[in-house]
């Protein structure tokens, strides 16, 4: 049997880093994949995690708002390893609290790294899946705490067991324009891009895991949203509660899932509690 072999997006630093590490710590009998856009960076942190003894740690590029850069990683997951085991869709973006660009142009910008990159590394990688593979989302709380805050209408959509990637793909564009044009507010929109963008993210994780129910039913494969906490990175800030570590400690946890687990699967979870949606 080839290698086993897990990947992990947006790894070079941050909650990321710190998943790569657990999955280390944790066992995981095989290749893990840190991959970040930025090559240089993505090498230092590979550099410090084998001089601190983690070994089986390999550092492959990737920019996940790139399809063709995607694709290349499926094609080198391909051929190296024949398949793919574990897939941890980290990478993610947020605009400061302080940030002064235009909320359009925020909405857009979150919306291609947070919701687009994460489907597109999704449409390049999950085709590859093994048996018995883990996938985890990197979501979070807020995308809970948005759609609370939607029109009763969109919370119908975003909960209905029927939307279909298209549609979701959809209601994310609809967003972005409304946000653009100003009038988010008054077509039922959180005030939050970020917060949409990880309600795209969640709701994309059920969808998904319907799929692959319908598709690949047998197979053993898992697919759930997760919800690292608030943690200390570049991202959240310095005041956050968690380290990266204990960010770490969910998303680790669904991907380390034992052979032969029903669940979670299509599912939100929070400090490795399943989260109603």
């Amino acid at each position: 049997m080839s290698k086993k072999v897990a990947v992990v997006t947006g790894a070079n630093k941050g909650i990321g880093l710190a998943i790569i590490k657990g999955l280390c710590k944790a066992g995981f009998s095989g290749d893990i994949l840190l991959t970040a856009r930025n090559e240089k960076l993505g090498q230092e942190a590979i550099a410090g995690l084998q001089s601190g003894g983690f070994k089986n740690v390999v550092f492959h590029q990737l920019d996940i708002c790139d399809q063709g850069s995607c694709m290349k990683l499926k094609k080198f997951l391909e051929e190296k390893y024949g398949g793919l085991d574990v897939l941890i869709n980290n990478a993610g973006i947020a605009f400061k609290n302080s940030a002064t660009e235009p909320f359009g142009e925020q909405a857009e910008v979150t919306m291609r790294t947070n919701f687009w990159g994460t489907l597109w590394a999704c449409h390049a990688l999950l085709p590859i899946l093994r048996a018995n593979a883990r996938v985890v989302n990197v979501s979070s709380f807020v995308s809970k705490k948005s759609l609370d805050q939607c029109s009763a209408e969109l919370q119908a959509k975003f909960r209905s067991k029927d939307l279909s990637e298209e549609d979701l793909c959809l209601l994310m564009g609809e967003f972005v324009q409304d946000a653009q044009a100003g009038d988010h507010s008054a077509k039922g929109w959180p005030n939050t891009a970020y917060g949409t963008t990880k309600i795209g993210v969640t709701v994309l994780s059920r969808i998904q895991a319907r799929v692959i129910n319908e598709t690949r039913p047998g197979d053993g494969i898992l697919l759930n949203a997760c919800c690292p906490g608030w943690v200390r990175t570049d991202m959240a800030g310095p005041k956050a509660p968690k380290s990266p570590e204990e960010g770490a400690e969910t998303p680790v946890y669904l991907a380390m899932l034992p052979e032969g687990a029903k669940e979670p699967h299509g599912q939100l979870v929070w400090d490795k509690t399943v989260q109603e949606w």
